[in-house]
């Protein structure tokens, strides 16, 4: 009966063995603890099972073993084991699932908590990325090599007019996966290949947001049906799921509020983005006057306050495409993103003086840590940390000395 052992020298765990009247002995790469023992016990009873059956095949454990060459070498072999053996071979079951069905148990098991819109996005990064490759793989085989190859093959991707996905593209891709090789890892004993694969890093990207004489200049140039629609983005900084999907029922005229509670993503109501996304944003008197005004004009809807003249939700991309960059050519802006509106709204709140806690609550972050750290070349010297007020100090100290002595 073969057994799991000690090498002294290296202290790693070793299967010790008898096959076809040789002695194998196997090492491992596994230090000697509990659980490794245990793991590797269970191994060696399932590989034992197998010779008794006739059914083990040495290279499926040990491809790289030095005792292949000596099996080889023996000549003869009754028929009745090669019988069992080829047979074996044919009608093997995997040891652990295949990934695409893993992949897909795992899905089925966690998508009660995800929103619609990160449900669809998983399909498509399953369908597009991770099943092509991993699909026919059982999840136990699958290395860290073959996880590291993987992501270097998305950096030469198409995308487009570009070679290659982004490094923020890339590390959406690669957490489903993680994700789904952790648990299998977790529930079959086997390592995870994510050890030591870190996400790649992400260069930040500068924001541009628009001056006040640039926010001027838009509002009263931009089309009349949608003029209501940018005051409420450059002065609330809404986020564009946040304006699109925002009903009527979320508007407290008498409180001058706008409950942000709703989404409208893809067509779809969804949740706010994150806990702290669920806030009530004070309407200024321009916001509160074009809220007022847009609900005259929107009495045939009861339910979205800005929507299409039929009353339906607006496409982002048609607005984006057709108002948002048609106005940014022909007022002679600067090309920039639509979510360039939600960085203004916070410059101009930081240029005039608010409190940075108020900003961040209006804002939807969890502290102030979002607008020092992206913000910090906007914010005007009264709360800025740039040293200017220590150096103010020092200035009013000497003169106050200098004062002082001429006394």
């Amino acid at each position: 009966m073969g057994s799991v052992r000690k090498r002294e020298g290296n202290g790693l765990l070793f299967f010790d063995f008898r096959y076809r009247n040789f002695r194998c002995r196997e090492q491992s790469a596994l230090p000697d603890t509990t659980a490794n023992r245990k793991n590797m016990e269970k191994m060696l009873a399932k590989i034992e099972s197998e010779i008794t059956t006739g059914t083990f095949d040495y290279t499926r454990y040990f491809p790289n073993s030095l005792m292949i060459a000596k099996l080889n070498s023996q000549k003869v072999e009754s028929t009745v084991s090669t019988i069992q053996r080829q047979s074996a071979l044919v009608i093997e079951l995997p040891t652990t699932p295949l990934f695409k069905d893993f992949a897909e148990e795992w899905y089925l098991e966690n998508e009660i908590g995800w929103k619609r819109s990160y449900r669809a996005t998983l399909r498509i990064t399953f369908n597009k990325y991770l099943l092509p490759i991993f699909g026919e793989k059982e999840v136990s085989r699958i290395t860290k090599g073959d996880i590291l190859k993987f992501r270097s093959t998305l950096a030469k991707v198409q995308n487009g007019t570009k070679e290659g996905l982004s490094h923020d593209r890339i590390n959406h891709i690669m957490s489903p996966l993680r994700m789904i090789l952790n648990e299998a890892a977790d529930r079959y004993k086997f390592s995870t290949p994510n050890v030591g694969i870190k996400q790649l890093k992400v260069p930040r990207s500068d924001i541009d947001p628009f001056n006040l004489n640039e926010v001027n200049l838009f509002l009263a140039n931009i089309r009349a049906d949608f003029r209501n629609y940018y005051i409420v983005r450059f002065y609330t900084g809404m986020r564009t799921a946040e304006v699109d999907g925002l009903q009527w029922k979320y508007v407290d005229f008498e409180k001058g509020l706008i409950s942000i509670r709703e989404t409208l993503v893809n067509r779809f109501v969804e949740t706010a983005k994150t806990i702290e996304s669920a806030r009530d944003i004070v309407m200024s008197r321009p916001v509160f006057d074009a809220m007022w005004a847009q609900r005259e004009l929107s009495k045939s809807n009861d339910v979205l306050v800005f929507s299409t003249r039929n009353g339906l939700p607006l496409d982002r991309r048609n607005v984006m495409n057709r108002v948002w960059y048609p106005a940014l050519r022909r007022l002679g802006l600067k090309k920039r993103k639509p979510y360039q509106t939600r960085h203004t709204t916070a410059t101009l709140w930081l240029a005039a003086g608010e409190n940075p806690e108020w900003i961040a609550r209006q804002m939807g972050h969890s502290t102030t840590r979002m607008l020092f750290t992206v913000y910090s070349r906007y914010i005007p010297n009264l709360t800025r940390m740039d040293g200017s007020a220590f150096e103010r100090l020092l200035i009013s100290q000497t003169s106050q000395e200098a004062h002082d002595d001429t006394e």
